[in-house]
């Protein structure tokens, strides 16, 4: 079974690639679901791995719906990713009442060749995910990663079976959300060839720092996260 860790940081990278996953998707700010990571972090990850590297290309926190400008950054950072040598990208467009954005996202999955295109959890808000399923099939989109529109996989196997079932090979299903060791074997047996996991470990300061970096308390800034090599080793035995 294949193994993709959500790294959200050069560490994270070289952890993931060091305790054997197969390949990473590069994000930033895990606390917001994920943004696009830096020119700069994408530039030396790729550099370090062997491992394939796909980049989440998402501009900001928030909504899946976005401006003709957000629109065009994403297609640089599009471009950009191809240039660096990245072998994917995890993006994707939604309309106002959460249905996908068909012409949108269509788009970027041209612009993206060769790349391989996953589009990402925004899957999850979708109002009817099975025609969303045959549109993301029909605009030649490689992969979904979805945790079944719940709050974890687990709780999702359900639906993300019956997606499983009417994909017929025409497009991959990759749970993600909540996969840990405990329950990777589950979507193992359920048939499902890939999983997502971020394997993360917190780490909190002995201290809070003397002046907050947020205006509004959203987050923590004593406390950092990474993928931890000791939980993904633990996962791909799971799943061995």
């Amino acid at each position: 079974m294949l193994l993709e860790v959500c790294a959200n940081s050069y560490q994270s990278a070289i952890n993931a690639q060091e305790a054997g996953a197969h390949r990473i998707e590069l994000c930033s700010e895990l606390a917001v679901g994920g943004i696009t990571p830096s020119y700069g972090l994408i530039k030396q990850v790729v550099k370090a791995l062997s491992i394939p590297v796909y980049v989440l290309i998402r501009p900001k926190s928030g909504r899946f719906t976005y401006t003709k400008e957000d629109i065009a950054i994403i297609k640089q950072d599009i471009e950009m990713c191809k240039r660096l040598g990245c072998k994917g990208i995890v993006s994707g467009i939604l309309n106002a009442d959460n249905s996908v954005d068909v012409e949108q996202t269509k788009i970027l999955v041209e612009l993206s060749k060769p790349l391989d295109f996953t589009f990402h959890r925004a899957f999850d808000w979708v109002p009817n995910p099975k025609e969303a399923l045959q549109q993301l099939i029909e605009i030649g989109v490689n992969r979904v990663l979805t945790s079944g529109q719940q709050t974890s996989a687990e709780k999702g196997m359900a639906l993300l079976s019956e997606l499983h079932a009417l994909s017929k090979g025409a497009i991959e299903i990759l749970p993600g959300g909540g996969i840990n060791s405990g329950n990777a074997a589950l979507f193992k047996q359920a048939g499902f060839t890939e999983i997502h996991v971020s394997a993360t470990t917190i780490e909190v300061m002995d201290e809070q720092p003397k002046v907050p970096m947020n205006s509004i308390r959203f987050f923590d800034d004593a406390v950092t996260c990474y993928s931890d090599k000791r939980i993904i080793k633990d996962i791909l035995k799971a799943v061995e």
